[in-house]
């Protein structure tokens, strides 16, 4: 099985534009409180970044419905949108992802080759907002599950949340690859819970234990594919 970081391996989100995203959630509130306006609740989900900023750092995760609870909360909201519709609101809208170039041949070349796949990811929405991300840059996707931090509370490299990941797979770390692009997170965390870190786009010195460096995703399906045929030579 191979398992995949998310944001900067399989897909690069941009623009990140908050207040853009706020402003389409206040288009679904019939009759916002007074006081209540796109720009304050943007002023409010920043201050909340900030504060959890320091959590991430440390390690831990929090997910982005306590911020949204918080936000509609204060601004007298709670009753007027449920979280799951404001966070795909803010989320559809703060931000847009395009799939890394040749993420989804890789992905259907996995699939063709009986190869089992999976995502982990380091991230504040919830887990259902990410697999719908994945499945609209994505479609034709068969990840078996999706794991986002949020939904664990605790951050790669924190082995646990890639020994999560063997369990839902029913599998051995040997058997295992995970593909990411940050040093620390992806490869010094994949490795330390004993799967076999693949590092996309690695730049620079890397880590001193075994591992594979790709350029693109054409690299490693070439490799995997050759593999596959002296193994059949074999």
């Amino acid at each position: 099985m191979i398992l995949f970081d998310f944001g900067g391996t399989l897909a690069r989100e941009t623009e990140n534009d908050f207040l853009r995203g706020w402003q389409a959630v206040f288009r679904a509130v019939k009759d916002p409180p007074a006081g209540a306006s796109p720009a304050r609740a943007h002023e409010l989900a920043s201050r909340l970044w900030e504060y959890q900023a320091v959590c991430r750092r440390h390690g831990a995760e929090l997910h982005e419905w306590q911020q949204l609870r918080t936000v509609l909360g204060v601004l007298g909201l709670e009753e007027a949108l449920d979280l799951e519709t404001a966070e795909r609101l803010l989320m559809e809208n703060a931000s847009a992802a395009q799939p890394v170039p040749y993420a989804g041949e890789l992905l259907s070349f996995l699939h063709r080759q009986g190869i089992r796949t999976g995502v982990v990811s380091n991230i504040g929405w919830s887990g259902n907002g990410l697999a719908h991300r994945l499945k609209q840059i994505l479609p034709e996707n068969r990840f078996e599950f999706v794991i986002a931090s949020s939904e664990y509370g605790i951050r790669k490299p924190d082995p646990l949340l890639f020994q999560a990941a063997l369990k839902k797979a029913g599998l051995p770390a040997s058997q295992v690859w995970y593909c990411g692009d940050d040093l620390q997170a992806d490869m010094v965390g994949a490795h330390g819970a004993g799967l076999f870190p693949v590092w996309f786009g690695g730049r620079g010195p890397g880590p001193d234990f075994p591992h594979l460096r790709v350029g693109d995703w054409r690299e490693l399906a070439e490799l995997l594919e050759k593999t596959v045929e002296e193994g059949e030579r074999c």
